[in-house]
């Protein structure tokens, strides 16, 4: 989660999110994650969600700019099924998403 992990200096944070979006815009197919090198993506799908909201959350608190977070959610917008984003989206409303955040 070495997006996650933006430096205390402020122009660090601009640079990550500029890189960010150059990445977002150059974007083509989700990279390979070997954690999770099998063919059922599945896993994969859910953790890229779950390393989306852990981003976003962990920014927030720290009063900083969740722009760096959008890979996350543009690799598991690409990767999930749509039913499964909503199911989450609504599940994670509720305060009911299984997963450590």
């Amino acid at each position: 989660m070495e997006l996650c992990e933006a430096s205390g200096a402020s122009s660090g944070v601009s640079n990550l999110a500029e890189d960010i979006k150059t990445k977002i815009k150059n974007f083509k197919t989700i990279p390979f994650d070997c954690r999770l090198p099998n063919q059922n993506q599945t896993r994969n799908c859910w953790r890229k969600d779950l390393d989306f909201r852990h981003c976003e959350e962990a920014m927030t608190a720290k009063g900083r700019d969740v722009s760096v977070c959008e890979w996350y959610q543009h690799v598991y917008k690409s990767l999930c099924p749509m039913s499964w984003e909503v199911a989450w989206d609504d599940r994670g409303a509720e305060g009911t998403l299984p997963g450590k955040i």
